[in-house]
């Protein structure tokens, strides 16, 4: 997911680009926010009457209702993207409305990326302006690069330059996402701050500039808890308004999300419905978020965490999966052999100190818990 091809096709939210391999082949396996929710997002635009920021498709009341969710007043019901403390949701959009970058910061598995992405859609109506953070993300990804046969043929010129997503932004008035920011490189990170700093972007080659038109806004997500990670440097950093996701404050909270994470997956796949599996749901979130916390959820017991996150992200990721082997292999009823397998998998990343945590947590805490005795068996049967 990195720069976006030249072929351009209008959407309700506005235009964005695709790949033109995917042309013609059918409804795509995950559409791009503004396409999936654009009957919301037209529904929010015909009923937004307030202020609007230059450029942006709502305004930033609207913007945070279809994250948020709620109700319009013709009835049309917007669904929340986000399930958390709506004052985040307000500064973020608060942020976007001024001059200043966004930094969504949080611990791996707390939809940093889910946020990016529909935030850009509701404001830019396209959320593909997106440069991809890895090791090997090169400047140019950032900047702009060339396109080298009209390099050789008739030397710099503007037609020679390949535009990054940043600069397309800049130059459009449009929203760019950086994506892991701090996987990046720290000399390539960098390349940022007089972007941010002085909203222009250089072209030494050809003596010019860009400079970035009202509308202009970038949402970065990072987080400092995985490996592989590049600190910020202070310069860089100070360009950004931080804006913390956190985890999901309760188990209920927790369940709500991978519930309707997993619907709108499992919908697009053609898998069970969710309300027949909310039970094993709530267990999986329960197992996640003990191991995660290192104490049961009564207080009383005090329990290792394995080296692993187990994020929410992931609790969606075993539910789905379950939800699979239901519909394929089962009676389309998810159960606890359904969603045993997946989380071994997820606690268990360093097979010699997770597997010992794995084994004691589930004969202290799962063997001796009411009503727990079909999971307790089907973890122990693929735990061998």
């Amino acid at each position: 997911m990195s720069v976006t091809a030249d072929n351009t096709s209008a959407t309700p939210g506005g235009t964005h680009s695709a790949p033109a391999s995917t042309a013609g082949t059918g409804e795509p396996l995950r559409p791009h926010a503004e396409d999936a929710f654009a009957d919301e997002l037209t529904a929010l635009a015909a009923h937004d009457d307030r202020p609007r920021p230059p450029r942006w498709k709502l305004s930033p009341w609207a913007v945070a209702t279809y994250l948020l969710g709620g109700t319009l007043p013709d009835g049309t019901v917007i669904t929340p993207k986000y399930v958390g403390p709506r004052r985040i949701v307000e500064v973020a959009v608060s942020t976007l409305a001024t001059d200043r970058a966004l930094l969504l910061l949080g611990v791996p598995g707390t939809a940093k990326t889910w946020v990016s992405e529909h935030l850009a859609a509701a404001v830019s109506g396209d959320s593909t302006l997106l440069v991809q953070g890895t090791a090997g993300t090169p400047e140019e990804a950032i900047r702009y690069g060339w396109n080298y046969a009209q390099l050789l043929a008739n030397g710099p010129s503007r037609d020679a330059l390949v535009p990054s997503p940043v600069m397309r932004a800049m130059a459009e008035g449009m929203t760019a996402r950086v994506e892991e920011l701090t996987r990046i490189p720290a000399d390539v990170q960098d390349t940022l701050i007089t972007i941010l700093s002085e909203k222009t972007l250089p072209i030494p080659e050809l003596g010019q500039e860009v400079q970035a038109v009202r509308g202009f806004t970038l949402i970065a997500t990072a987080n400092d808890r995985d490996r592989g990670v590049n600190e910020l440097s202070s310069a860089l950093r100070r360009r950004f308004n931080t804006v913390v996701l956190p985890l999901p404050a309760s188990v209920e909270a927790e369940v709500d999300i991978v519930s309707r994470r997993v619907d709108q997956i499992g919908r697009s796949l053609d898998l069970p419905a969710v309300p027949d599996g909310i039970d094993e749901i709530r267990r999986v979130v329960t197992v996640f978020r003990e191991l995660r916390d290192g104490i049961t959820a009564d207080g009383r017991t005090k329990v290792k965490s394995p080296s692993g996150t187990l994020s929410t992200a992931e609790a969606i990721s075993v539910v789905t999966g379950g939800l699979a082997l239901a519909a394929h292999f089962g009676d389309g009823v998810l159960r606890p052999g359904d969603v045993a397998a997946g989380i071994l998998g997820a606690v268990v990343r360093d097979p010699a100190a997770d597997r010992v945590v794995w084994q004691e947590y589930l004969e202290a805490v799962v063997r001796e818990r009411e009503g727990w005795t079909d999971f307790y068996r089907a973890c122990r049967d693929v735990s061998g």
